[in-house]
């Protein structure tokens, strides 16, 4: 196979990030936007030894699946991967791959139906409760949109039919204020330049606050930003500027200010009240959030007098929901800021028993487990990457009654969860759930018991 090789191909199956998977001669060929069971003319864009990558030039027979994408730019944004599919189609692909990763990374014997249906959204559109719009073109004509897949060009967007609100406003606000003020994007290529990204976070009652990335602290012509943000974007009560002056491609700094308005905005979920500070990490997808962390308590099945080790914490989030169930929940997490925004959740919640610390999980849960903790239920909800060898061991040492892991990269679950079969545990159950609507990737909720 070579490079701009025009093939007839069949789709066999989905992949991960919901591309058609084709095979040209035994060899597998990824093809965004052709569907299983379709037959395409497909351009190939780039050829390896084992495998290749296409660009669907034509459908010749369409799928039942098949849908009209309704956002403008589908074909080009590198935002979603599903739109031009029926929405129970990206979830039929999704259970598939938590079913192919556990049984073929993880090593698990399990029959189809061991993996239940996805928890997909009751309202996949509107969903999604942070943007990140990264800024370019110049001062005179500001671009914001999101990247072209596999890019770094910038596709213009005015509104996002998967952002849930007031994204239209802001995006006017912002590049009415950039020409005012004279703002001038930042350039990837020189390093110069001031503003980098514009990123929004939204509450389901309403509240949005807005976070702009820039070079320095200080911005031209706040005020006037904060008018037009307080016309044209409905719910609009926070600014914040985070610093990011590093040659890089991270879109939030280490810091942020205040620049006008609330320090956060808060989210109910479960009953229990969350702040979302500008830098904190937070689950993108509110309704499904619920499911998620309702289907981990419940995995977890903590009693009255049980011992919970929250792994991973984050902002406490899990560990607060798992409180109302146990005696006690210790949580620990890497970050700072992170550690004191779960603190403060826990006394805005009246939660006495759960504690927090601030240290890697590989460092601190091997000691605690060293000094004789002996927790009921250990929660791993690692990022991507999973969770260190060291922490794997501190789990088999402590031998809890149960593991409940939560990912939201399922080869990396799967790959532990075999360290975990093979130091005496077995699977029990698992439930994926749809966080991330019309877009590749799931998130799985895995309980595994001592045998």
């Amino acid at each position: 196979m070579q490079k701009n090789q025009r093939l007839r191909l069949r789709c066999e199956r989905l992949g991960s990030e919901l591309e058609g998977v084709c095979l040209h001669e035994g060899m597998p060929v990824f093809v965004p936007g052709v569907l299983p069971g379709e037959e395409a003319d497909v351009l190939c864009v780039k050829a390896q030894p084992r495998y290749a990558f296409g660009r669907l030039i034509e459908v010749l027979t369409p799928s039942p699946d098949r849908a009209d994408p309704p956002c403008p730019v589908y074909d080009r944004c590198g935002g979603c991967s599903g739109q031009h599919m029926r929405y129970e189609a990206t979830l039929a692909a999704k259970r598939a791959q938590v079913f192919d990763c556990l049984t073929r990374i993880g090593g698990l014997s399990l029959e189809p139906e061991d993996v239940p249906p996805v928890l997909g959204a009751e309202h996949p559109w509107r969903c999604r409760n942070k943007t990140a719009l990264p800024v370019g073109g110049t001062a005179d004509a500001p671009v914001l949109g999101f990247y072209r897949r596999r890019s770094h060009q910038i596709v213009p967007i005015d509104d996002c039919p998967v952002a849930m609100g007031g994204l239209t406003g802001v995006i006017s606000a912002v590049k009415e204020w950039m020409r005012a003020e004279r703002v001038q994007p930042y350039d990837e290529e020189t390093g110069r330049g001031l503003l980098r990204h514009v990123v929004t976070r939204v509450s389901r009652a309403g509240s949005l606050m807005v976070v702009l990335t820039a070079t320095r602290a200080k911005l031209p012509g706040v005020p006037s930003l904060v008018e037009r943000l307080s016309a044209r974007a409905p719910g609009f009560c926070s600014l914040h500027v985070s610093v990011n002056a590093g040659r890089n491609n991270v879109i939030l700094g280490r810091e942020s200010h205040r620049l006008y308005g609330e320090d956060a905005i808060f989210e109910t979920l479960l009953g229990l009240t969350f702040e979302m500070p500008p830098l904190s990490f937070f689950q993108v997808n509110p309704d499904q959030t619920e499911r998620l962390y309702q289907t981990a308590v419940d995995f977890a099945a903590l009693a009255p007098g049980d011992v919970a080790v929250d792994a991973y914490a984050g902002a406490g989030t899990l560990s607060l929901c798992l409180a109302r169930h146990a005696s006690r929940v210790i949580g620990i997490e890497i970050v700072p800021q992170a550690v004191e925004g779960a603190r403060r959740n826990a006394a805005r919640n009246a939660v006495a028993n759960a504690e927090f610390h601030v240290a890697a999980v590989e460092d601190l849960l091997p000691r605690l487990v060293a000094d004789g903790l002996r927790p009921d239920v250990i929660l791993l909800d690692p990022p991507r990457k999973g969770v260190e060898p060291a922490v794997i061991d501190a789990v088999l040492a402590a031998r809890p009654r149960r593991v409940v892991y939560v990912s939201c990269h399922v080869p990396t679950q799967a790959r532990d969860v075999q360290l975990l079969a093979n130091g005496g545990y077995r699977f029990e159950r698992c439930q994926p759930v749809d966080m991330f609507c019309y877009a590749g990737g799931v998130e799985n909720v895995l309980s595994l018991s001592r045998v």
